[in-house]
Formats: C-alpha cells, sequence, structure tokens
C-alpha cells in the first residue's frame, strides 16, 4: 500500500491490519506523519508534531504485535488537542501563559489510548484554554477549516476537528464544555462524540469549567467513536467525578442496526427556530426523514427551558473558569514577566501578558458572578435553572430514546466574521451547551452540504450512560448514508 491508501483508512481497519501483519504501525505512522507535514502547513492545525515519539511508538506496537500482544488501537495515528497532558510534551492550551509547560505526566484518557497502541502524532491548536468557538482565539494562528482555507474550522477544538477531516489522521481527541466536540465535527464534515459527563477521566485536561468539560474524540463514523470511547472509559483513582461503570463490549465492534424498529427519536420543537440557515435546516429534517424510514418513530418533544441554557452557561463556565485560571499566577510555572515588580504587580503582569482578551473576559466576568452580593442573584440562580434544564431532559426521554437536532445554526462561517461579535460568535454553540449542562452525552454526524460545499451536522443526544444506544442511532444512519465519508480536496 503507499500512503494515500493509509490514511484513507478508519481507525478500526489500521488496527486489524497492523494485528494481522497485513501492514506495520511503523508503515501507518510514516504515512501519517508525512501526510501531516505536506497539509498543515495549509491548515495550521498543529502547534506541535511528534515524529520522533509517533515513530518510537510505532516501533514499540510492532514489537508487542511480534509478541502476540492484542492492542485495540494497534498502530492507529491520534491527534491530540494541546490542553490534553502528555508527559515530556509540550502542552500549551494555546496559550503564552503556558508557551513552555511541558507535564511531568500523562492524562488518563490519554495513556490509555497509547497502551492500546495508538500512536501520538501531534499536538492539536485550540481556541486559548478552550474558549471560544473559531479557534480563532489562539494565542498563536488561526487553524483553517480543510473545506474552505479562507472559513474557521469550529471551536474550541478546531484543530483536533481538521487534522481528522484532512485525512492526517483517523481519530484525534478534543474536549467539549459546551459544544467544542461537536460544534467543529459538524463544521469541518466529521463525527464528533462527547460523552456523558464522568464517563471518561478529565486526569490530565487542563480544566476550563470542571462540572461541565469532558474529552471526547472526533473520528470518520460513529464506529470509530465508539471503539476510542471504550478505550478511554471506565473508572479513574485520579478523578473522582469518573463513573464507576462498566464499558460495554459493544462499543469495541458497534454493529449499525439494520432498521430502528421501536426506537424513539425526539424532535424538540425549541431547537427548530429562526435564525438556523435555511439550506440546514433543510438537511435536517431530510435526516429526520432517513430515520423514519429505518422505522424509528418521530415524536414531539418540549426542552422549555432551552431558552435559558446560553445565559446560564456564561455564567456557570466562566465563574468555574475564574476559579480554575486562578492557578496561573506567574509564580509556580507558565509565564512571568520580566518587569521588575513587587508580588501583587508579578501576579498582575504575568496574567495580563499571558492571557489573551477571550480569557480575560471570562475570567471578569466569572469573577463577577461569584463575587460579594452576587453569587445568589447570578451563580447560585444559574444553577437553580440548570437543574431545570437537567429536568427537561429527564421528561423528554420518557417519551423518546434519542433527541434530534442542529449541531450549529450555520455551516462553516469566514474567519473574522464573528471575531468582533461576542455574542454572536456564543450563539454558534445555542444547540450543543444544554448537553454539557444536563451531563448528557451528544454526538455530530455529517447529514448534508450546503450549495457551496460546506458540510452541515446532524446533532443526536441521548441518555445519562446510553452509550451504545445512542452510538448505534448515529451509525445506523451513516449505513444509509456516504455524507461521513466525503473528504475535501485538499
Amino acid at each position: 500500500m503507499d500512503s494515500k491508501q493509509y490514511v484513507a483508512l478508519t481507525a478500526a481497519q489500521i488496527a486489524e491490519g497492523v494485528r494481522t501483519k497485513a501492514f506495520s504501525a511503523a508503515e501507518v505512522t510514516e504515512a501519517a506523519l508525512a501526510r501531516a507535514h505536506e497539509v498543515d502547513p495549509k491548515i495550521k492545525a498543529f502547534i506541535t508534531i511528534l515524529d520522533d515519539r509517533a515513530r518510537a511508538a510505532a516501533k514499540a506496537v510492532d514489537a508487542n504485535v511480534a509478541a502476540g500482544k492484542p492492542m485495540k488501537l494497534a498502530g492507529v495515528p491520534v491527534a491530540l488537542k494541546d490542553n490534553l497532558c502528555v508527559d515530556g510534551t509540550r502542552t500549551t492550551c494555546s496559550s503564552k501563559i503556558l508557551n513552555n509547560y511541558v507535564p511531568p505526566y500523562t492524562g488518563t484518557a490519554v495513556q490509555r489510548i497509547l497502551d492500546e497502541g495508538g500512536i501520538p502524532i501531534g499536538k492539536t491548536n485550540l481556541d486559548e484554554f478552550a474558549m471560544g468557538s473559531s479557534t480563532e482565539n489562539s494565542a498563536f494562528f488561526t487553524t483553517r477549516n480543510p473545506w474552505d482555507l479562507e472559513r474557521v474550522p469550529g471551536g474550541s477544538s478546531g484543530g483536533s476537528a481538521a487534522v481528522v477531516a484532512a485525512r492526517i489522521v483517523p481519530l484525534s481527541l478534543g474536549s467539549d464544555t459546551g459544544g467544542s466536540i461537536r460544534q467543529p465535527a459538524a463544521l469541518c464534515g466529521i463525527t464528533g462524540y462527547k460523552p456523558t459527563y464522568g464517563r471518561v477521566s478529565r486526569y490530565g485536561l487542563i480544566a476550563f469549567a470542571s462540572s461541565l468539560d469532558q474529552i471526547g474524540p472526533f473520528a470518520r463514523s460513529a464506529a470509530d467513536a465508539a471503539l476510542v470511547t471504550g478505550v478511554m472509559a471506565g473508572k479513574d483513582p485520579f478523578d473522582a467525578t469518573s463513573a464507576n461503570k462498566p464499558v460495554e463490549a459493544e462499543l469495541f465492534d458497534l454493529k449499525a442496526p439494520a432498521r430502528l424498529t421501536g426506537i424513539r427519536i425526539g424532535i424538540p420543537r425549541e431547537y427548530f427556530i429562526p435564525g438556523t440557515d435555511p439550506v440546514v435546516d433543510q438537511a435536517i429534517r431530510a435526516a429526520i426523514e432517513t430515520y423514519r424510514g429505518l422505522g424509528a418513530e418521530i415524536v414531539d418533544v418540549s426542552l422549555p427551558n432551552t431558552e435559558h441554557a446560553v445565559a446560564v452557561y456564561y455564567i456557570v463556565a466562566t465563574a468555574e473558569a475564574s476559579s480554575n485560571l486562578a492557578r496561573f499566577d506567574g509564580v509556580h510555572y507558565g509565564h512571568r514577566t520580566l518587569e521588575k515588580t513587587g508580588l501583587v504587580d508579578l501576579y498582575s503582569k504575568s496574567r495580563a501578558e499571558g492571557f489573551g482578551p477571550e480569557v480575560k473576559r471570562r475570567i471578569m466576568l466569572g469573577t463577577y458572578a461569584l463575587s460579594s452580593g452576587y453569587y445568589d442573584a447570578y451563580y447560585l440562580k444559574a444553577q437553580q435553572v440548570r437543574s431545570l434544564i437537567r429536568n427537561d431532559f429527564v421528561e423528554a426521554f420518557k417519551k423518546c430514546d434519542a433527541i434530534i437536532s442542529p449541531t450549529s445554526p450555520t455551516a462553516a462561517f469566514k474567519i473574522g466574521e464573528k471575531s468582533a461579535d461576542p455574542l454572536s460568535m456564543y450563539l454558534s454553540d445555542i444547540f450543543t451547551i444544554s448537553a454539557n449542562l444536563a451531563a448528557v452525552p451528544g454526538i455530530s454526524i455529517p447529514c448534508g452540504q450546503t450549495p457551496g460545499g460546506l458540510p452541515i451536522g446532524l446533532q443526536l443526544m441521548g441518555e445519562i450512560f446510553d452509550e451504545v444506544r445512542l452510538l448505534k442511532i448515529a451509525a445506523a444512519y451513516q449505513t444509509l448514508t456516504k455524507f461521513h465519508e466525503a473528504a475535501p480536496a485538499i
């Protein structure tokens, strides 16, 4: 096989090929690295390409295969969002304040992938500290959408989405706090999965908002997303919020059902609203008809507190960010101002120089919401409404097994188009935020293209820990459609 054939394979196909010795992990790795160096100058998705580490990992995988050691991700190239810690590897969060930070440990989710034979190809660009919807907030550069280099790839995990869309790697990891996996997956025409909160350990994920953050995969199909989720999932003694739930064997070999007889798919009236691009709305409604053709029952449901979700999210998330980012003070690690100052000035100038405008904006919003005299009016009230949003989902899932909606109200927008209007940018995540507030799993899968050839994403949300059923519902759609197989010309 030549290098172009390797990069066209799915994660499952690569792992099977390496395990059966049809080809080696080293051959696949060289193809991925060559593709990375060829394409990345155009899309600017990688902060660091790990040539030496990837080759060493591939050599170890081939040795393990020769010794008969089974590995679920044998030889599969994987890219990692640069807020995931990898020992001895620069991890920046796309922020000047962590520009030269090298963690002494590897996060649990990443380590489990490496233990199963995954090959770390590189660390990918993101909105600084995962705060953004376009990857324009990176302190280093803007990542470009492989489908149109003048458009954004979404965010905050835009780099991880772009490298899968550009056929550099078949898998990558992102983090999802309010849609940061699903929205870029939609804009880049790939599959992006946010597991149930607690399903995957957050140990080694540099925190943005701890009650909302969740690590998840980008892949080319729901089956590949299930495979890597199964590898990462499970209780972790280093993360008290990780769930002690058994990992279903079906995740490692997900079979799409031929029919969805008995499955009820809910249409929330609050998610089909004015402001959604008519082309997006048309594609989602066509997908609903595809599900009807698969035998699923389509039912109406209501999530009445959806109108409050954006406000609640931007109080809870910013408050938690204000607390989490207090540790970056220019003393323990990270950027320290070169000016000779007193202690107070050392803190303030280090943080002023190290954090970008969006991070500063959210720290100030969160600090205000937590301040004396405003805590009850803002943060406490937001948490109470968050409970109402969670109850909306509980009631809806009494009537259905999954909820369907657009992932994003539009296809990929042009670079700079929304950067001067933070509110407009925040509304890019209007359909994805509620899943994080309610802790439910959500997946975005491609369901069409605009007349200009830009991908459109369909979102499915399921009940807490109902991972297998949700992924099967997504996989069933992908057996009848070819949208997930489309690749940009790049």
